[in-house]
């Protein structure tokens, strides 16, 4: 892992590094020392590692005392992008702007990205929890809308991630791997979100295997998010990671 910028301000550190090919940033309280809580971040599609919201949400768990680290997703931000990722991606605008419900082309362009993206994720956990200012805590996952798709996977196949908030996504070509999650998992759901029909959301949240999971529906559309959910993220992990 190499560190190629720091900066700090308002009581948060902000690293950004590359592990092998691998762009990412690494938010942690300033002045972090010893073993900590540590959150992955995954962004939304056509997103990046410090795409607003991201960021936003990064630095806020960060200030509550966890790590949390973020990367661009394969095909994203500073990554390559190759010719079968932008045709799938046309494919979906396409679709989209016809009108009609993406919904399975949402669900093959998660699968193309998911082996190769649960993979760079557990490369940089394992070189996270190497540095002494994050160490092997515990592990939560947070992801939406692409986050939530390519998430689904990784902590199926993770032990090392003992909760999940995720949202904004359907059950198209998920519920095996969420029939293996049995950690627990905090779900939105937008109840007019028009790119992801209600019955297909709360279909993979009936999906989860977990003992304990919780549906959080709020009006709105795929991007009116209330700012109080982060807030109730915030809440989770510390229940579930302290």
């Amino acid at each position: 892992m190499r560190f190629t910028s720091q900066t700090s301000s308002d009581g948060v550190t902000e690293q950004f590094f590359t592990l092998d090919e691998i762009p990412g940033v690494l938010w942690t309280p300033e002045g972090a020392c010893g073993t900590r809580p540590l959150i992955l971040l995954g962004h939304g599609g056509g997103q990046h590692k410090t795409a607003p919201g991201t960021v936003s949400r990064a630095r806020r768990f960060a200030a509550d005392g966890f790590a949390v680290v973020a990367i661009d997703a394969p095909h994203h931000g500073e990554r390559p992008k190759d010719e079968a990722f932008g045709r799938i991606a046309a494919e979906m605008r396409a679709a989209m702007a016809a009108g009609e419900n993406p919904g399975a082309l949402v669900a093959g362009m998660h699968t193309y990205l998911a082996g190769q993206a649960v993979t760079d994720w557990q490369a940089v956990l394992t070189a996270v929890q190497c540095l002494d200012k994050v160490g092997v805590g515990p592990v939560g996952y947070c992801g939406m809308s692409m986050g939530c798709g390519l998430g689904i996977p990784l902590i199926a196949a993770e032990p090392r991630i003992r909760a999940a908030v995720l949202g904004l996504l359907g059950v198209h070509g998920l519920a095996e791997d969420a029939g293996r999650i049995t950690v627990p998992v905090q779900f939105v759901v937008q109840w007019d979100d028009h790119l992801v029909p209600r019955d297909q959301s709360l279909a993979l949240f009936d999906a989860f295997a977990s003992a304990e999971k919780t549906l959080h529906a709020n009006p709105g559309n795929h991007g009116d998010v209330p700012s109080f959910e982060v807030d109730s993220s915030v809440r989770f992990f510390a229940r579930h990671l302290s």
